[in-house]
């Protein structure tokens, strides 16, 4: 069992970087749907005119309707990855879906020259957002599994590369805007630009198994387990040949101190058959319900921080108006709501590298995370326009700036947190299912905040 001191190192820290810019991948096409919500608003341009006169108003809420579209895919295909992990390979899993990802992409962008009706615009990107989300969820899931069987630190290096994903999509769109180009090119630049993110991401997870590092871990591993195996058996058949052999060189003594042979036979096979067992039972996985009674607070976790984000982001914040219009109202949602939240919750997820405050074992790790549902009714609150319902308490741009960052930080550090700990409360053996687990329930987190959305939205 000497293998494991013979690691290779992670040279240039290749294999970080590589599932860094993988984890970008995954939520390229959350983001950069999410935050072309300008764009798409003005291809659904609802009002028509007929003699000077406003005949026909169509409200498609397609804020509401892409965080559904784009988060039920994400829940039945993260169970439906359960399945496919077992019957179809790793490579098709995580490369065919990085494909089809961009071949989505490569649509979206040719749809910004192609003029369309608007129910029918509505209809394709709806459809697409379906789609490529759920190849999305395939990703995701497998590569949460695969990145479970590196050492820990890997894990917050992949998540923080989803948090960024955000960021770069929000910049992305800021530039589009800050370009005064025509509004269809810079869509179009807009859209090209996750295609050649995907196709980075497509090229990293190539890259992977010419590295010694990944290889040892993620092809090697299973090898080195069944030489382990293996060893502990040998070990075994060694002290049952030792047992075997003191039989027969003591069995006279035996008879003559009285004791039956026999019976010390029964008693070193009993124990040789126990060893065997003990070997066997390290080696089976638990079932998934042991491994979900292990980490059910940090599946709780994670749904509930999900939950919360979901509910109010990007349904609710897209629609504040900033107190001061002018030419920053063209940068106001870009920069206080998406760039704002996507900074924050990448710089939380990353500040877990350093700090990992309340413990895994702590009581206080969920009612801190239950606390963040105050945030519903201050960004509820602030100015969102229209409104039927609720008054304007915060009508001041900077109020919302900060609500947001507060928001944005708690959801990135304790999404982190709550992934990178259920891996720790299980074997090392069940660490994939455990990661596979908390997956289903970040997606379950993610559907449910989309379905109250639109509760919340028309509360407001």
């Amino acid at each position: 069992m000497q293998g494991r001191t013979d690691v290779p190192r992670d040279r240039g820290c290749l294999v970080g970087i590589c599932f860094f810019i993988l984890g970008l991948g995954t939520l390229l096409p959350w983001n950069f749907f999410m935050t072309a919500l300008l764009y798409f608003q003005n291809r659904l341009n609802t009002t028509q005119w007929s003699n000077g006169t406003m005949v026909v108003h169509k409200e498609y809420h397609f804020n509401n309707w892409m965080t559904l579209l784009s988060q039920l895919p994400l829940l039945l295909f993260t169970l439906l990855n359960s399945v496919l992990y077992q019957r179809i390979s790793e490579a098709m899993r995580i490369a065919g879906s990085l494909i089809f990802i961009l071949l989505f992409f490569v649509l979206t962008a040719v749809l910004v020259k192609v003029p369309m009706e608007e129910d029918r615009f509505f209809s394709i990107t709806m459809a697409t957002i379906w789609f490529i989300n759920s190849f999305g969820a395939v990703l995701q899931g497998s590569l949460f599994g695969l990145v479970g069987l590196l050492p820990q630190k890997y894990s917050t290096i992949f998540m923080s590369g989803q948090g960024l994903a955000g960021t770069f999509a929000a910049i992305a769109m800021l530039l589009a805007i800050a370009s005064d180009t025509d509004p269809e090119l810079a869509a179009l630049g807009y859209f090209i630009t996750p295609c050649v993110g995907t196709l980075v991401a497509l090229s990293c997870y190539l890259l992977l198994p010419r590295l010694d590092f990944a290889q040892y871990y993620l092809n090697k591993s299973s090898k080195y387990e069944e030489g382990t195996t293996e060893e502990l058996l040998k070990e075994i058949s060694t002290v049952e040949n030792e047992k075997l052999n003191g039989h027969a060189n003591g069995s006279l003594a035996s008879r003559a101190m009285g004791s039956d042979p026999a019976e010390d036979e029964v008693t070193s096979s009993s124990d040789g058959t126990k060893q065997v067992e003990e070997v066997e039972k390290r080696q089976d996985k638990a079932s998934v319900t042991q491994v979900f009674k292990k980490i059910w607070v940090m599946a709780f976790c994670v749904t509930f921080v999900f939950t919360v984000t979901l509910s109010v982001f990007p349904a609710v914040t897209v629609d504040v108006k900033t107190s001061f219009p002018g030419k920053w109202e063209r940068f106001f949602i870009s920069v206080c709501c998406f760039l704002m939240f996507n900074i924050n919750d990448w710089f939380g997820r990353t500040i877990t590298t350093l700090i990992r405050w309340p413990r895994k074992e702590s009581r206080l790790f969920p009612v801190l995370v239950v606390s963040r549902v105050v945030f519903i009714p201050l960004l509820m609150l602030c100015n969102v326009q229209s409104r039927s319902f609720l008054p304007v308490y915060f009508h001041h741009d900077g109020i919302f700036a900060a609500i947001m960052a507060f928001f944005s930080l708690s959801s990135g550090y304790f999404v982190c947190l709550s992934m990178s700990y259920a891996p720790q409360l299980v074997e090392p053996k069940d660490a994939e299912t455990a990661g596979a687990l908390m997956t289903f329930f970040l997606a379950l987190g993610l559907s449910l905040g989309a379905a109250v959305s639109f509760g919340l939205r028309a509360l407001v």
